[in-house]
C-alpha cells in the first residue's frame, strides 16, 4: 500500500491522540499540532458536535493551510434530554474536570432507573480545503458509581452494552475496537483509502 498523505489530528487532547494513534493503521501518518508548531488554544463555541468538529479543523486548514480532521464527543444521557452532549468537558463548568462532571452525572441520575446513554463522536476531515464528516456511536448505561483507573473522561461510569465492566476496566485494545471513537475513525480511513488517488 502506498503511504498514505500526512494527517494532523487538530487536538491538545494528549489522551485522544494516544488513543488515535493505537487506532489509526500504520500507514497513515497522523501529526499532532505539536508536530506543526500550533499551541493555539482552538475555538469550539459551535452548538453542535458536527459544529465544534468543524469548527476546529477549517482553523488548522485556514492557518497552516494543512489536511486535518478534529473530532467532538458528547456523552448523551436518554433520561437527561440527551445531556450533557455537546457541553460534556464542561458539564461541571469551564475547569474541564473529569471527576467534577462525573460527580454532576451521578448526582442527576441518583434516582433514575432509565440509565441509557451513549457517546457520539463526530470526525470532520478537511482536504483541500473540503469537508467530509463521519459519525460513530456506541450505546451503554451509567453505572452507579466509578469503575476502573484507565482511559479518560466518563469512561470510569459508562458500560458499553455487551459488557459488564466500565470502559476505563477495559483494556486500550478492547476499547479502541468498539468506541465511539474507533467507529468514526474506520469511517474516516475508509473514506481515505476510497479517494486516495482521487
Amino acid at each position: 500500500m502506498v503511504k498514505m498523505e500526512k494527517l494532523v489530528f487538530a487536538t491538545n487532547n494528549s489522551h485522544k491522540l494516544r488513543e488515535l494513534s493505537q487506532i489509526m493503521p500504520p500507514d497513515i501518518e497522523l501529526m499532532s499540532l505539536s508536530d506543526i508548531g500550533c499551541d493555539d488554544e482552538i475555538p469550539e463555541t459551535g452548538p453542535t458536535l458536527e459544529s465544534n468538529a468543524a469548527q476546529k479543523a477549517f482553523y488548522i486548514w485556514d492557518k497552516y493551510g494543512l489536511n486535518c480532521f478534529a473530532d467532538d464527543t458528547g456523552l448523551e444521557i436518554e433520561s437527561l434530554g440527551n445531556e450533557p452532549g455537546v457541553y460534556s468537558a464542561r458539564y461541571a463548568g469551564e475547569a474541564r474536570d473529569s471527576n467534577a462532571n462525573i460527580i454532576k452525572v451521578l448526582e442527576n441520575l441518583r434516582n433514575e432507573t432509565n440509565r441509557k446513554a451513549r457517546f457520539r463522536c463526530v470526525i470532520s476531515l478537511v482536504i483541500k480545503g473540503q469537508e467530509t464528516q463521519f459519525e460513530g456511536i456506541v450505546d451503554g448505561e451509567i453505572a452507579t458509581e466509578k469503575h476502573g483507573n484507565s482511559g479518560f473522561g466518563y469512561d470510569p461510569v459508562f458500560v458499553p452494552d455487551g459488557y459488564d465492566q466500565s470502559f476505563a476496566e477495559l483494556t486500550p485494545e478492547v476499547k479502541n475496537g468498539i468506541s465511539h471513537r474507533a467507529r468514526a475513525v474506520m469511517k474516516l480511513v475508509e473514506y481515505l483509502r476510497k479517494n486516495r488517488n482521487k
